[in-house]
């Protein structure tokens, strides 16, 4: 089996397949020279236990009938029809490689907005933003538009005593940044109420507890009284949404607030008519529709009424998104464009549509798992239970007897195809070198590990 990927998906269902059918041999590809994917570039430095599932992806990797393949773009380095002969199954589990857009005036042309995904990706030392350098040090307020985990991420990263991170893995380059970060207050913003909230309890609370931080009080009549009848979580959530803060913003360092009931409709530049950097985000005000306000569903229209929020830093939180590989409509792998994954039949088996009948067929011998398959949502523990349920599928197939692909010799057939072309692949044991340069680089200055951000640099450790 080829995986196309080497994130929590990929390896939690390499993991199971290797495990539920005897001596099958998984071929893993990534485009970068470096593994685990969102648990390498995703997860917040201060949360490091988030990233222990690497020593279970790492046990995976050194059976003998695993490889890993860094550094090949596959749909670029590699055809995606060249899997369909060498290999019985191609299982897609590459995540979602860019973030969605508001699509409102300024957001493209005025500098000072930026995605949290480029954020985070930037601090983590991901390549692809390596070269973001935003202006922390223009605004004493930063705007978060986006009320998910990943917004709390990047208002935590704000707030934080920058002193506190310098032992993580974050870049080098981030924290000097952020030592020089004018960042006094952040405002996240969401266009529902508290009760609708996209992120988990454990975030929210964290970000409360920081020492030397303020938050302001959620308006009261935005919270229900009654929560009796709450399920646990609801409850929960509400209880910490209700208390009050242990420090006034008076003798607080920093401050943070969550904005609910706002939708943004434009970036404003500055004063200066000729400004092409940010001054402040419109938002025209939303209302809450059904009869009850505090319904976790409950959808919002807007009103007629605005307000602005002066700034010179915005960032974008609404979500990531995945994208076709190039080669997929060849082989009748329908994406869905507008919800950003792969159609499959919710086990991860790939379908497409019958030209001759409405009903959509399977696509023999290929599956998802993980964000391309149910979309950018859940953390590292609902991906695992998603790719566990797609390696069952691919497990009960194969005993089933169900048709595969023509399959082949794997990665030996695959390297004579890659052989003839200007590239380095990256092996396991390559890998295991980059990780140990990594943390020696961070030893020397205290840190866990100094990652490289430049795959040039990653590749030069193994010559």
């Amino acid at each position: 089996m080829a995986v196309i990927g080497s994130g929590p998906a990929g390896f939690y269902s390499a993991y199971k397949v290797m495990q539920g059918i005897p001596n099958a041999c998984v071929d893993m590809y990534e485009h970068l020279p470096v593994p685990f994917g969102l648990v390498r570039y995703g997860v917040a430095p201060d949360h490091p236990e988030v990233k222990n599932c690497e020593e279970k992806f790492t046990e995976v990797a050194s059976s003998p009938n695993f490889n890993f393949i860094g550094n090949v773009k596959v749909g670029q380095d590699v055809a995606l029809e060249s899997f369909t002969h060498h290999y019985d199954a191609l299982l897609f589990a590459y995540g979602a490689s860019r973030d969605r857009k508001l699509g409102i005036s300024g957001e493209d042309e005025l500098g000072g907005v930026y995605s949290a995904r480029g954020f985070v990706g930037w601090y983590n030392g991901l390549p692809e933003f390596s070269n973001l350098a935003p202006r922390l040090d223009l605004s004493d307020t930063a705007v978060i538009i986006g009320q998910g985990n990943v917004a709390m991420d990047v208002a935590r990263t704000l707030l934080k005593d920058v002193d506190a991170l310098r032992h993580t893995d974050m870049s080098d380059q981030a924290l000097t940044a952020l030592s020089k970060s004018k960042v006094k207050r952040v405002r996240i913003v969401g266009r529902r109420g508290p009760m609708q909230l996209a992120c988990t309890i454990k975030e929210v609370r964290e970000l409360m507890r920081l020492p030397s931080i303020a938050f302001d009080p959620i308006n009261p009549n935005l919270i229900p009284q009654d929560i009796s009848n709450f399920p646990r979580t609801a409850k929960r959530m509400t209880k910490l949404l209700k208390e009050e803060p242990s420090i006034s913003a008076a003798n607080a360092q920093k401050s943070w607030v969550f904005d609910f009931l706002l939708s943004p409709k434009q970036f404003l530049s500055g004063s200066n008519a000729s400004s092409s950097h940010l001054g402040s985000v419109e938002f025209v005000q939303t209302k809450i529709l059904g009869i009850d306000p505090f319904d976790p569903g409950a959808k919002v229209e807007n009103t007629t009424d605005c307000e602005s929020i002066s700034t010179s830093l915005a960032f974008r939180s609404v979500g990531y998104q995945s994208e076709a590989l190039a080669g997929m409509s060849e082989l009748d792998i329908d994406f869905d464009e507008t919800r950003g994954i792969i159609k499959n039949d919710y086990y991860g088996r790939l379908i497409s549509p019958n030209k001759e009948t409405d009903a959509a067929k399977p696509v023999s011998g290929m599956y998802c798992a993980g964000w391309v398959k149910r979309g950018p949502t859940g953390v590292i523990a609902n991906t695992m239970e998603d790719s566990f349920a797609t390696a069952e599928a691919i497990v009960a197939d194969w005993n089933n007897k169900i048709p595969f692909l023509s399959g082949g010799d794997g990665w030996d057939g695959m390297k004579r195809e890659l052989a003839t072309k200007p590239l380095r692949t990256v092996s396991w044991e390559d890998w295991l070198k980059i990780d140990s340069a990594e943390k020696a680089r961070g030893k020397f200055v205290g840190k866990i590990r100094e990652k490289f951000t430049n795959p040039k640099d990653m590749l030069k450790i193994l010559d």
